[in-house]
């Protein structure tokens, strides 16, 4: 297993040999992927106009090598309707890419994280309330754990090849979120709906523009119901998501 990162220090913890890429360099990577058979391709955090580029030179660098096998980390999500769909439409153009570069590929569309919401406990305590403009919509999120599980299988199993998979678990609401972190955390929590306009400009406020946008663009996508899908979770691992509740006393648990 070879890491490729921007800064190799930054990931020397990882235990694994480290190679340096930045996704602006086709020639580093060209570099970082000698006698590399299998790539698993982390979707870029740069605004969505560049990330195509900084993609397809990962997928272009691969090819030049003669890597085998592609595998990307994409995202869920409706392509119009929000904020965030810029991002959406982005890794839509990468999945395409991986799907017309000529070698075996696999395709997995993230759900949304649960950590940053557990990351953010202390603040809910001290509020009171998850507030935000997700409203009745339910959101299949998932966690870490349980996409670097699903992603070892689809590098790994090629009867999982030339397929996209939606990694998710199952939907739940932002009043459902509250109720599973009071029986974690022992909290009294409660949700409070915000309009999307109001909920956008508090990220904004404190994220600033660009990823306050994103966050607020998220939730809008939670309100309208892009979240709320099916699972190829099983087909992928061999075995269902974990439930929320598992998942966020796991999470819980670790970081105690």
């Amino acid at each position: 297993v070879i890491a490729v990162a921007r800064t190799p220090d930054k990931a020397k913890h990882l235990g694994v040999e480290v190679r340096k890429g930045d996704y602006n360099n086709l020639d580093e990577f060209k570099e970082a992927f000698k006698d590399v058979n299998k790539v698993l391709l982390v979707s870029g955090m740069d605004e969505p106009d560049k990330r195509i580029q900084q993609h397809r030179n990962v997928i272009n660098a691969a090819k030049f090598i003669g890597v085998d096998k592609i595998v990307y980390t994409s995202i869920i999500g409706d392509e119009e309707k929000s904020a965030f769909s810029p991002i959406v439409k982005s890794n839509r153009q990468t999945e395409e890419d991986v799907r017309n570069s000529g070698m075996q590929w696999a395709i997995g569309r993230n759900g949304i994280y649960i950590e940053p919401d557990l990351e953010y406990i202390e603040n809910y305590k001290k509020a009171g309330e998850i507030r935000n403009s997700g409203g009745l919509g339910k959101c299949a999120y998932t966690s870490r754990r349980e996409l670097g599980l699903a992603y070892a299988k689809m590098l790994l199993d090629d009867s999982l090849n030339g397929e996209t998979y939606n990694l998710v678990g199952e939907p739940f609401s932002q009043s459902q979120l509250a109720h599973f972190l009071n029986e974690v955390y022992g909290t009294n929590l409660h949700y409070s709906p915000l309009s999307i306009d109001q909920y956008t400009a508090e990220r904004k406020d404190e994220l600033g523009d660009f990823l306050g946008t994103v966050i607020g663009g998220i939730y809008a996508s939670i309100n309208n119901g892009a979240y709320n899908i099916l699972s190829d979770y099983e087909r992928v691992v061999g075995r269902p998501h974990k439930a929320p509740l598992e998942m966020i006393k796991e999470i819980a648990n670790k970081t105690k």
